[in-house]
């Protein structure tokens, strides 16, 4: 797991740990090369976490890491860090792994968006077995991703408007909300994951 300034480590952990991940915390770019898969978690400003993120040597190791085939687990941050560029604080450019762009919610609606609400499928996929259609999760977030594909939409959202609140392409999963805030379902998500990866 990336530690880059951004966020609380330790409750992300405790629930990747809770199922049976065995998770190392680093900053360290010779980690991210020997590491089977990088989960990349975080809150806060998009230009603030790539600025961390090259400081520390880390935005081009994840980019090799991703483009390697091995596998991406995004929380938050970590969903928007992977496409061409967020509007947040002007223009800042992302991995650039998909393709798209991170943009504020709609006017009309209450910015952050912080609390439960419920995902919605926009494709099958193992990493959603045993979670309903229309189950709660828990945001916190002012933007989100715009995809140019649909192929990469997991589920999407409604908050008076529709965006999209997880990812899922070849070696990538990413999602809006936070699974370590969501109780059972989101350990539920995360057991998928484990099963995913480890069999």
């Amino acid at each position: 797991m990336i530690d880059y300034g951004m966020g609380n480590l330790r409750s992300v952990s405790k629930a990747f740990e809770k199922v049976g991940f065995s998770v190392r915390i680093t900053s360290s770019p010779d980690d991210v090369k020997k590491a089977h898969a990088v989960l990349l978690p975080g809150v806060g400003a998009f230009r603030d976490a790539v600025h961390n993120l090259k400081n520390l040597g880390l935005f081009k190791e994840i980019v090799r890491h991703v483009e390697s085939g091995k596998p991406y687990i995004g929380i938050c941050l970590g969903l928007q860090l992977l496409f061409e560029r967020s509007h947040e604080f002007g223009i800042t450019e992302g991995f650039g792994l998909l393709r798209g762009e991170v943009v504020l919610l709609p006017q009309e609606v209450k910015v952050p968006h912080i609390g439960w609400n419920q995902i919605w499928k926009r494709k099958n996929s193992d990493l959603l077995d045993g979670i309903r259609d229309g189950e709660y999760f828990y945001f916190v977030h002012s933007y989100h991703v715009l995809p140019e594909s649909q192929e990469v939409v997991l589920t999407t959202t409604d908050y008076q408007t529709e965006f999209v609140s997880s990812v899922e392409y070849q070696n990538i999963f990413a999602v809006q909300f936070h699974p370590e805030k969501s109780q059972k379902v989101g350990l539920k998500l995360i057991e998928n994951i484990k099963r995913r990866l480890y069999g």
